[in-house]
């Protein structure tokens, strides 16, 4: 008995899936290629150009989408972008406003004998910035952050450092490098490393905020209310400073492995 091969063109339509075969004619041809190893090498063959065809149509719709764009510009340039995260720059600006309004303060009082506004303030502004650097409700790009190799201890540290690298230079502007400058610059690392080391345990922001309000409610407070100079920010009180920034420094480096999972925290 001669065996009846399906046409090529009804092979290529077959193969190309067109809907308006008959069913019959599409039911004979799979019958037939069932029992036909030459039909489906037929077919294989029909196949394989349709496929390099609509490779080929793809690939000239998608090759000038995927060519290299050129880069688009940064907000923040690339070496400050690796420091600092967008979020802190209004914050930046905040702390160097309050030091500057602290100071408007202290040279239109009327009273030349009153404390220092700007020595007040000077040990929590950085802060500030510490809490603004690793704040999960400030940076819309916290989570994609805290889940990358870097994230922890290292890239809080190179945020607190580049926080220190704008507050600290901009109180030495205002209040001068002299004798008393040791009497704001030792509480401000010792309230920086205190941050970080109650940061892993309670988080930065909270540590933060903690110690702000400590420092308002004993020592600002009581200051403005009395007018008389604070006894923690005395030459006697600068070895305790001291101490207590490394004490914090030691405990930051004694728990480094509790930096992992701030991501998790406010």
């Amino acid at each position: 008995m001669t065996v009846e091969h399906p046409s090529e063109r009804l092979v290529g339509r077959y193969a190309r899936g067109e809907v308006d075969i008959p069913a019959d004619e599409v039911w004979a041809v799979e019958s037939h290629l069932e029992s036909c190893a030459a039909c489906r090498a037929r077919l294989a063959d029909v196949v394989e150009g349709s496929t390099a065809a609509l490779v080929d149509v793809v690939w000239a719709d998608l090759e000038p989408k995927l060519l290299p764009q050129p880069r688009r510009r940064r907000h923040l340039p690339r070496v400050l972008a690796a420091w600092v995260t967008p979020a802190m720059v209004p914050w930046l600006a905040m702390t160097t406003m309050v030091a500057l309004l602290a100071l408007a303060f202290d040279r239109f009082s009327q009273s030349p004998d009153q404390i220092s506004l700007v020595l007040l303030v000077a040990p929590v502004l950085p802060v500030l910035g510490v809490a603004a650097s690793w704040a999960k409700s400030l940076d819309p790009m916290h989570e994609i952050v805290a889940s990358t190799p870097r994230a922890g201890l290292y890239l809080l540290l190179r945020r607190t450092v580049a926080v220190l690298l704008v507050v600290i230079p901009t109180l030495v502007a205002i209040s001068g490098w002299d004798s008393a400058t040791a009497l704001w610059l030792l509480p401000c690392l010792a309230f920086t490393t205190a941050t970080l080391a109650l940061g892993g345990l309670v988080g930065i922001t909270r540590a933060a905020v903690g110690l702000i309000a400590v420092w308002v409610a004993v020592i600002v407070a009581p200051t403005v209310v009395l007018d008389q100079p604070p006894f923690v920010l005395h030459e006697n009180g600068l070895p305790v400073w001291g101490a207590l920034c490394v004490l914090g420094a030691l405990v930051v480096v004694a728990r480094r492995s509790a930096y992992t999972d701030l991501g998790a925290r406010r």
